[in-house]
């Protein structure tokens, strides 16, 4: 797919550095120079700036906001030359609750007293359509590495308490001695169709009208391809034939990476698992266009920013080559 790398998290060629993580000397050096900028999250959410909420507030290397960081910054690469560091400040108790936090569409926007009044900690699912490929780059890895180290501080093998190496991309064990690196779970969600038509279904608990691509998490030992045509057939009990691969996308709630992949639909009949989804259908070309115009009665459009309707929207435009 020509422009699988515009979907959103798709990458913006950041120069991660990798080279330079075990280097403490340069990593400390890095963190010294006046061009270096940090990029703050406080609970999963990124420091934004303008009333847009369009860009992220990179803030200096000792500014107030970091001294509530309770462990060491995550070095996330260069961006044209300049080192970018991932500060966690979960530390922080702002003096007013949100009911809405922890929420998965969190609305409400946090201020540090240190920071100009347009700056504010913002979900990211909210945002990252504003955000350029560059920012987004930044807050979905910040996001994704902070997150495996708030759920990742004691090893695995022993239970000892691990510690923090590689500049923030490796725990490990003074105990045992085990190495522990950042987890990527793979999902596939896939454009399923048969003729002129596609498979669309809807999870439990989901909005009135939300219906999305069919998705699941690979197995171990298994194949993209065939976790497509078995996730269907579990959730949908349709068979599947031919799987292409289209287009990736990182998403960092709390640690995926989303395959996208288009499959041929052997039939027409559903026979869906309770347990696995709440309801699928098949939504021609027609209506789909009526989807993401509005005018669907029943249907609401993918939620934007996410790869299903990255991969729909190109499928309506035909350019899905």
């Amino acid at each position: 797919m020509k422009i699988a790398e515009t979907v959103t998290f798709g990458g913006s060629g950041l120069d991660r550095a990798a080279q330079l993580r075990g280097k403490s000397g340069q990593i400390d050096a890095l963190l010294a120079d006046a061009t270096t900028r940090a990029v703050v999250m406080w609970r999963g959410k990124p420091l934004v700036a303008g009333e847009a909420r369009a860009e992220l507030a990179l803030v200096p290397i000792g500014h107030a906001v970091l001294e509530h960081a309770f462990d060491a910054p995550v070095f996330l690469g260069l961006d044209n030359g300049a080192a970018r560091f991932a500060y966690d400040v979960s530390a922080w108790e702002p003096n007013e609750d949100a009911e809405t936090l922890g929420a998965f569409m969190d609305p409400s926007e946090q201020h540090h007293p240190s920071l100009p009044n347009d700056n504010c900690f913002a979900e990211l699912r909210g945002i990252m359509t504003r955000l350029s490929p560059r920012d987004a780059e930044l807050a979905a890895t910040a996001r994704a590495v902070i997150g495996w180290h708030d759920t990742h501080g004691f090893c695995a093998k022993c239970g000892a308490k691990s510690e923090v190496v590689m500049a923030g991309w490796q725990r490990d064990c003074p105990a045992c001695h085990t190495h522990h690196f950042p987890r990527t779970d793979p999902v596939v969600i896939m454009l399923i169709t048969h003729g002129n038509s596609v498979l669309m279904g809807r999870s439990p608990g989901w909005p009135d009208g939300m219906y999305s691509l069919l998705a699941g998490f690979i197995e171990p030992g298994e194949t993209i391809e065939a976790a497509v045509r078995r996730e269907v057939f579990e959730e949908a009990g349709v068979t599947v034939g031919r799987v292409d691969y289209l287009a990736s996308q990182p998403w960092p709630f709390p640690a995926s990476l989303m395959f996208g992949c288009r499959g041929e639909a052997t039939g027409y009949e559903i026979t869906i698992d309770p347990s696995e989804i709440e309801d699928a259908l098949w939504v021609n070309r027609e209506e789909m266009m009526d989807v993401f115009a509005g005018q669907h009665p029943t249907i609401l459009p993918s939620r934007k920013g996410a790869i299903a309707r990255f991969i729909l929207e190109n499928w309506l435009a035909d350019r899905l080559d």
